[in-house]
């Protein structure tokens, strides 16, 4: 799984906030601040379908892309690649671990209590 780029993310970000399938013309529009061409918002799309990060339907001219996946499950198979990466799994889950707030230990613990039960 590769990470993002910082405009893969800022489109990426448009389409996971949006929850429906868009257009480029509506993934640049949402951007607008950054003034982007309508090719290379095209471009962007067009290669995140080929990474297999968006999906894309036809619809009349024009596609419509949507994420493949949630941000959460884009995230966690990032954090899996990270862990694939390490000689040590447990060594990098405990320095994780320690790096992570309260809250986060929290929600970790209740997640982990959620898998417990099933």
């Amino acid at each position: 799984m590769n990470r993002l780029g910082d405009l893969e993310r800022a489109v990426m970000d448009v389409l996971w906030e949006r929850g429906e399938p868009l257009t480029v013309r509506e993934v640049g529009r949402a951007l607008a601040d950054r003034d982007l061409a309508h090719t290379t918002v095209m471009t962007v799309l067009d290669r995140l379908a080929k990474k297999g990060i968006v999906e894309r339907t036809r619809e009349g001219r024009a596609w419509r892309y949507q994420p493949a996946a949630s941000r959460e499950s884009y995230v966690s198979e990032l954090m899996m690649d990270a862990l694939g990466q390490t000689g040590n799994r447990d060594a990098a889950l405990a320095a994780f671990v320690r790096s992570m707030s309260g809250p986060e230990a929290e929600a970790l613990r209740r997640a982990l209590g959620e898998t417990d039960d099933t």
